[in-house]
C-alpha cells in the first residue's frame, strides 16, 4: 500500500527561505535555486516562502548585511553604512512568526550561511570586526525559538542524502500527528498511532520506542494534555537519533520475521542477501524494503502494510534510494 492510499495525501506545509524557490530576492537581485526543493519536494508539500529583508522593507538590490555584537542577541547591521536593522526586523518578524501560526507548517528550510535565515555556522562580527562562526540568523532565532516542536534545517545540510531522509521523515510524520490529533486527544488515537509507527521509532532508537510504550499504556488515565504532549516530545526526541545501516537491519530482520511460515527457502535466502549486501554498502536500503513490501502485500500482512517505516512518504522522493 503506498503513502497516498493510507489517507496522507494532504500536502504538508513548510516555511522556506524565498531564494531557495528560485526567487530573485537576494541583497544583489540574484536567487539561490534548489531544485530539488522546489521541483521534487515542492509536488508533495506546500511551500510557505519567506523572505525577511525583503518583507521587512530592505529593497532589491540593496546594501549586504551582517550580524554584529553579542553571540546570543546581534545586531543586524548593514555592511557598510552601518544603518540598524534589528528593531525593524523585530516588529516585522512578530507579525509574521503568528503568521506562521495561523499557517500550521510543520517544518521550515533556512538558507545556509545568511544573517536572516541561517539556522546555525553564521558570521557574528564583534566591535572589533573579529569573527565568530557559530551564530544563528536573526529570523532563523525568531522562528526556532517560537516552533521549538518543529523539524528545521539549511539547503546546505540537505545535499547530504541522509539528513534530508531524516528531515522529510520527521516532517511527514508531525503532519499525521497532527492529523492523527484533530478529532481529539484520545487513548485510541494514539494507540493506532504509536503502533503504526513502532518500526519507524524502533529504527531511531528502540529505548525510546519502549519508553513511549509506557506512556500509551496511562492513556485514559491521566490528563490527556499532560500525557500527550510528553509522548511528542519524546516521539520528536527519538526521530533526531542517526539512522545506521545496523539499526535499519534490526528493524527488516524484526519484519522479517513475520514471515518465517510463509517464505519458501530461496524467498528467504534472496532476503537474506539483499540485507548482507546492504549492511555492506553494495546496494541502498530501497532494494531491501522494496522486496520486503512486495512479501508484505504477496502474503497479505495487514499489521507491517500499516507500518510507517516501510512507507513514510512518497516513493517519488526516491530519499532511500541513497541511503
Amino acid at each position: 500500500m503506498n503513502y497516498e492510499e493510507r489517507g496522507s495525501c494532504n500536502k504538508v506545509k513548510l516555511g522556506i527561505a524565498r531564494c531557495l524557490l528560485g526567487e530573485s530576492v537576494r541583497y544583489d537581485g540574484s536567487q539561490k535555486l534548489d531544485r530539488y526543493l522546489r521541483d521534487i519536494l515542492g509536488q508533495y508539500v506546500e511551500w510557505v516562502p519567506v523572505c525577511p529583508e525583503v518583507e521587512c522593507g530592505m529593497s532589491i538590490p540593496r546594501e549586504a548585511v551582517r550580524l554584529v555584537g553579542d553571540l546570543d542577541s546581534p545586531r543586524l547591521v548593514g555592511r557598510s553604512s552601518g544603518k540598524d536593522w534589528t528593531a525593524q526586523m523585530y516588529d516585522w518578524g512578530q507579525k509574521r512568526l503568528d503568521q506562521l501560526e495561523r499557517e500550521d507548517i510543520c517544518g521550515y528550510v533556512f538558507r545556509f550561511g545568511s544573517p536572516s535565515n541561517g539556522m546555525n555556522r553564521v558570521k557574528v562580527y564583534n566591535d572589533g570586526n573579529r569573527v565568530r562562526h557559530d551564530g544563528i540568523g536573526m529570523w532563523a532565532r525568531m522562528v526556532m525559538e517560537r516552533f521549538p516542536g518543529l523539524p528545521f534545517e539549511d539547503d546546505g545540510r540537505l545535499h547530504d542524502p541522509a539528513l534530508r531522509e531524516n528531515f522529510i521523515s520527521r516532517v511527514f510524520t508531525l503532519k499525521r500527528w497532527r492529523d492523527a490529533m484533530s478529532d481529539g486527544f484520545t487513548a485510541g488515537a494514539l494507540v493506532e498511532f504509536h503502533t503504526r509507527h513502532k518500526m519507524l521509532i524502533m529504527a531511531h532508537n528502540v529505548q525510546i520506542y519502549r519508553a513511549m510504550g509506557k506512556i500509551v499504556a496511562k492513556a485514559g488515565t491521566e490528563l490527556p494534555e499532560l500525557l500527550f504532549a510528553e509522548y511528542f516530545e519524546m516521539l520528536f526526541k527519538g526521530l533526531t537519533y542517526k539512522l545506521t545501516v545496523k539499526k535499519h537491519i534490526n528493524v527488516l530482520m524484526h519484519a522479517f520475521g513475520y514471515f518465517k511460515k510463509d517464505l519458501s527457502a530461496d524467498e528467504k535466502q534472496e532476503m537474506l542477501e539483499l540485507l548482507d549486501q546492504f549492511s555492506k554498502g553494495l546496494i541502498p536500503l530501497i532494494a531491501s524494503i522494496t522486496l520486503l513490501n512486495h512479501y508484505v502485500r504477496k502474503y497479505s500482512k495487514d499489521y507491517l502494510a500499516k507500518q510507517y517505516y516501510l512507507n513514510p512518504y512518497p516513493a517519488e522522493l526516491m530519499l532511500r534510494n541513497h541511503v
